[in-house]
């Protein structure tokens, strides 16, 4: 049950770095047409801040792909110097801090969301957007960047 869930969660990861490539298509995609539209003299409302939600999408779904593939700045250069339970003992210790201020950073994220939801607050760009709408994906971001590194946490602990 365990290596089910384990694969899962890894496919989970893998999906969320899709989802952060297909907004950073959107980013390039919602430049491109402001850039024509100056070109060709119309104008569309709220490119800019569409292009901002979205790179802000792509950052936070990226998060958990990028741990789980190593990407993310760690402590490794320090843990190379250790071995056996110096090394174990370090490892969960840091994963542990940063499971709590994940987890933190997700709890609040979410948080914000429903607020935003509960009193329907608009952008105050050009395109007066709910502003739940893009704040759905960092939140949903966050928390998965979270289940990531507790996953993580938890395999260390597992390790022999």
């Amino acid at each position: 049950m365990l290596k089910s869930l384990d694969r899962n969660l890894n496919k989970l990861y893998k999906f969320s770095g899709y989802v952060a490539a297909f907004f950073l298509i959107l980013v390039a995609v919602f430049i491109l047409i402001g850039i024509s539209s100056r070109i060709f003299g119309f104008y569309l409302r709220g490119l800019a801040e569409y292009s901002g939600y979205c790179m802000a999408a792509a950052s936070f779904f990226a998060l958990a792909y990028t741990f789980v593939e190593g990407g993310h700045i760690r402590i490794t250069l320090f843990l190379e110097k250790l071995s056996g339970t110096k090394k174990k003992f370090i490892e969960t210790w840091c994963l542990s801090i940063a499971s709590f201020f994940s987890g933190y950073l997700a709890f609040y994220f979410v948080k914000m969301l429903i607020i935003s939801y509960k009193f329907q607050e608009r952008s105050e760009g050009a395109d007066e957007i709910l502003i739940w709408i893009p704040q759905t994906s960092v939140a949903i971001g966050s928390t998965i960047f979270f289940i990531s590194v507790f996953h993580q946490f938890i395999l260390t602990i597992k390790k022999d």
